[in-house]
């Protein structure tokens, strides 16, 4: 897929990597709509990196609210010429099952898992009627193997078999795979607290920056490729 003039809905823009996701779009000329339930913090990114006024525009979309499936639909009423989504939001916490806080489980689960779902092609039937479309759920290496992120690695988990059934072909006007990009190891982004990145330098882990998974993801839509996005090796969830 090529990104020129193609309008692309990004949630998570105010993520690490969300954040270097809408920098390399703006630069690949794609335009931008950036979707959060904070639209002054998503406006100052954007003046931050001086992404075009006139190819980018903001619209409230809080995945952790009851309300997300309608606000999904405001979007889509207003932008009825999507051609990409890129589910990028995502909330961690870095504890055992007997260790994680129920409140902050359901916040964990209503993010990064339930509230993707409402961004896919379901409320976005326009998406379905473009001569180009694709959708990019950005997973991680923890949606196969559970360590130390109970809640993570469930919502993860359960995003990787959400993406295996579309990718089958439930959405076959969808030229491109509906695909979950993987990284094997933690990126170095806020999301990640100090914990995580003591044990990720006691395990002598090494860690991709937001810049190059972003860089990997957006390649892999331009090649028409689901799988890795990693900086470093290869991790395919559909290998």
């Amino acid at each position: 897929m090529q990104l020129r003039d193609k309008k692309v809905l990004l949630t998570g823009a105010t993520g690490g990597i969300g954040k270097a996701l809408a920098l390399v779009l703006s630069q690949q000329g794609a335009r931008l709509i950036l979707v959060g339930r904070n639209v002054d913090r998503l406006v100052h990114i954007a003046h931050e990196l001086k992404l075009s006024p006139q190819a980018t525009t903001f619209a409230e979309l809080d995945l952790g609210s009851p309300q997300v499936h309608e606000q999904a639909l405001a979007v889509a009423r207003s932008h009825p010429d999507i051609d990409l989504v890129v589910n990028c939001a995502g909330m961690n916490l870095f504890a055992a099952s007997d260790l994680a806080p129920a409140a902050q489980v359901a916040a964990v689960l209503d993010v990064s898992l339930k509230g993707t779902i409402p961004a896919d092609p379901g409320p976005l039937p326009g998406l379905l009627q473009r001569p180009e479309a694709a959708v990019v759920n950005v997973g991680s290496t923890f949606g196969g193997i559970g360590y130390g992120f109970a809640a993570y690695c469930a919502s993860k988990f359960g995003l990787r078999g959400y993406c295996r059934e579309h990718c089958g072909g439930s959405w076959p006007s969808i030229h491109r795979c509906v695909c979950s990009i993987s990284h094997p190891v933690p990126p170095s982004t806020d999301m990640n607290e100090q914990a995580v990145r003591d044990m990720n330098v006691a395990l002598g882990n090494a860690m991709d920056t937001p810049e190059q998974v972003a860089a990997r993801i957006v390649q892999s839509v331009q090649r028409e490729r689901c799988g890795s996005a990693s900086a470093g090796r290869k991790n395919s969830l559909y290998s």
